[in-house]
């Protein structure tokens, strides 16, 4: 068939991820090309272009969604933009003070705080003030903001942050800074604290809308570049999608827009753990742990009553982060994780990666550090001449020799005794940060299925389960590219806020109803913006909410309430009820006697677009593996005394209900997945390979 097509991709750490989806047919191809670091637009393209290359019209393609770490990455190697800040007269020192808590050892006495990402040489103070209800007691002195403007474009700053007091209450004094800003310099970038974060809590605020202008031009070129690429290649259509924090995709136009960059922070991992709570909606029902272990991290999400959790405070490289994103947790714990001996002598693994390039020494493109790739293919986890579906072969003595010279001899050990040390350190750190990340979360890993993916995820799944006490497994059809599919199995979403402290029996119910009414319209102007039918949009409410007194607060759907004929006093009294109920959930214990607030409004818009929807088999006949299924057989080294032949199976070969007992190794183009001893597996009928064992 010829398509139509849609076209998703993940850009990882070592390789990029292609799925394309022939609409007609439900039929997806993989593509899987090496990462570009210097330019990831680059790998992307070329992944592109090896679908043209195989009669793929690229007029055809009439879907194109991305997940990226772009962002991410500017942030962690601090390559973003040269920022300036304007704040309200007399505030300038908010980002020096923060909130004065710190992170880390409270012991350390050399604690520093990160880098300022505007430094005082590039903060202006702006006079003028709006007060806490949103009223003006001063007018903004346009002349500070002239001045400032001027400065900063001499000192060749490219972006610029304005963050005043009480803007979320009333913006007017940050748009006219806006206006003014782009009459001095319309090339600027210029993000506004009351349209990325319109949102009490002045750091939270401050830092969320620095982050934004430090990264703004870093998307921004990238979009542009990616999208003039995707234009030179016949790649014509004008939905193209990005991968954000919270699950959803938003068009290219919103980010050339602004005020969505911090959006994306977390776009790479969060396309995993919105596919699996799609995919295996039976089992994110009942609880999903996910591990996704690619080139140079692991991300670790727990997925509860079909849906991933979710937050809307947190941090990245120490810096306060205050958008909707799903809960993840991420650890360096990926294939390219080096492997080295400390100051104390002592086996480490990470944080350094040999990334794509040079990337794990048996890729023979100089690495000279073992790696965990090298461990897994050492102990014979991995095939030599099957690697990428046999498009990149491995060597194995460039690993054992590397294993032996910079783990092994130091430690006096063996390079299989090296590959088994690395190895199970890995496995356990990742087990760790589960077990961690669940306890703070009140969810016990054992009650959960374990969904491995990424290259290298079910290369190490079993070891993981095992520590946790887990008994299932389930890993999906195609774990290497499981992320870049997830971008084919979401909606447009884009999330609005609004804070307003007031007690809740002092909130008028029209008032509530207008304030929601105006981000709701607010979301339909965005979406026609970004040429997406307003009409096709739902809506959901939420309010922040909290105990009079409380420093914290937590979010009450309105799903049900007030959906008819708009709020009421019985549907505040029962968003009063729903507060109480999830404060116990939650805290343990509900405080009804006491007066409750509301500190923000809510509206999260969602515009549904075709997903990927796979073909399941509903009579499933489990039967033993059929012969042709099986490859041969190998030595694995499971510990690292003792070789087990181990049989290999190619599971394209595997029918639906197809059975096989441990110790077994399970190959495909995208990942391998390793069936240790005492486990059992069956494909289901979505073609899962599901791991089963008995305590």
């Amino acid at each position: 068939m010829s398509g139509p097509y849609r076209l998703g991709v993940d850009v990882g750490g070592t390789h990029t991820d292609l799925v394309l989806l022939n609409v007609a047919d439900g039929s997806i191809e993989i593509e899987k090309v090496s990462s570009t670091p210097a330019n990831p637009a680059l790998g992307v393209l070329e992944g592109v272009n090896r679908f043209i290359a195989q009669g793929k019209k690229p007029d055809a393609i009439e879907f194109f969604a991305h997940g990226t770490t772009i962002t991410t990455n500017a942030l962690l190697e601090m390559r973003g933009a040269k920022v300036g800040m304007m704040i309200t007269r007399g505030y300038r020192a908010i980002q020096e003070i923060q909130q004065q808590a710190r992170d880390g050892n409270p012991f350390d006495y050399f604690f520093q705080r990160p880098t300022p990402l505007a430094p005082q040489s590039q903060t202006f103070e702006a006079g003028g003030r709006i007060d806490f209800e949103g009223n003006e007691l001063a007018p903004l002195d346009e002349d500070d903001v002239r001045a400032a403007a001027r400065s900063l474009k001499a000192k060749e700053v490219s972006s610029i942050a304005v963050v005043y007091l009480f803007s979320y209450m009333n913006p007017s004094h940050e748009r006219r800074t806006r206006e003014i800003i782009l009459e001095e310099w319309p090339e600027a970038h210029v993000s506004l604290s009351s349209d990325v974060l319109p949102r009490i809590r002045e750091w939270a605020r401050m830092s969320t809308t620095l982050l934004n202008a430090y990264l703004e031009p870093v998307l921004v070129h990238y979009i542009g570049d990616l999208s003039d690429g995707l234009d030179d290649g016949g790649v014509k259509t004008q939905q193209r999608f990005l991968m954000q924090s919270n699950g959803g995709v938003m068009p290219f136009k919103a980010t050339v827009a602004g005020a969505k960059t911090v959006h994306t922070l977390f776009s790479g991992p969060a396309a995993g753990a919105q596919a699996a709570a799609y995919l295996a909606a039976e089992d994110a029902k009942k609880g999903l742990v996910t591990l996704d272990m690619g080139g140079t991290s692991c991300d670790i999400a727990f997925i509860e009553g079909g849906a991933p959790l979710e937050v809307t405070e947190g941090e990245i490289a120490r810096r306060r982060l205050d958008v909707p994103a799903l809960d993840l947790t991420t650890i360096s714990a990926g294939g390219g994780s080096i492997a080295w001996i400390d100051g104390g002598g002592l086996l480490a693994v990470g944080p350094q990666s040999a990334g794509a390039d040079p990337g794990p020494v048996c890729y023979g493109k100089g690495g000279e550090n073992p790696t965990v790739t090298d461990a897994d293919i050492a102990c014979g986890f991995l095939n030599p001449d099957y690697f990428l579906g046999g498009a990149q072969s491995l060597d194995v003595p460039a690993s054992l020799k590397a294993l032996k010279t910079k783990v092994g001899a130091p430690l006096g050990m063996t390079a299989l005794d090296a590959a088994a040390g690395i190895r199970r350190i890995v496995d356990m750190r990742m087990a760790d940060e589960v077990r961690i990340f669940g306890a703070k979360r009140g969810v016990d890993p054992q009650e959960f299925t374990l969904l491995p993916f990424g290259g290298a995820g079910a290369v190490h799944a079993a070891p993981v389960a095992e520590e946790l006490g887990m008994t299932r497994i389930l890993v999906p059809p195609r774990p290497g590219a499981f992320s870049a599919l997830g971008l084919l199995c979401t909606d447009v979403v884009h999330d609005y806020i609004r804070s307003e402290l007031r007690p809740l029996d002092q909130v008028p119910p029209d008032h509530a109803e207008e304030i929601f009414r105006e981000l709701e319209e607010r979301g339909r102007q965005e979406l026609k913006s970004e040429g997406m039918d307003p009409a096709g949009a739902t809506f959901a409410r939420e309010l922040d909410m909290r105990y009079t007194g409380q420093g914290y607060e937590l979010r009450v759907g309105l799903d049900g309430i007030g959906d008819a004929g708009g709020l009421d006093d019985a549907a505040l009294a029962e968003a009063r009820d729903r507060f109480d109920g999830i404060h116990a959930r939650i805290h343990g214990h509900a405080a009804k006697e006491k007066p409750a607030e509301v500190v923000s409004y809510r509206v999260r818009a969602r515009v549904a677009v075709p997903k990927y929807e796979p073909v399941v088999e509903q009579n499933v006949a489990q039967a033993p593996a059929p012969g042709a299924a099986r490859k041969g057989s190998r030595d694995v080294w499971f510990t690292s005394d003792t070789a087990t032949e181990t049989a290999i199976w190619d599971r394209n070969a595997l029918p639906v209900g197809a059975m096989l007992e441990g110790p077994a190794i399970v190959e495909q183009l995208d990942s391998t997945i390793v069936v240790p001893d005492g486990w059992h597996a069956h494909v289901d009928g979505s073609m899962n390979l599901i791991l089963t064992r008995e305590l």
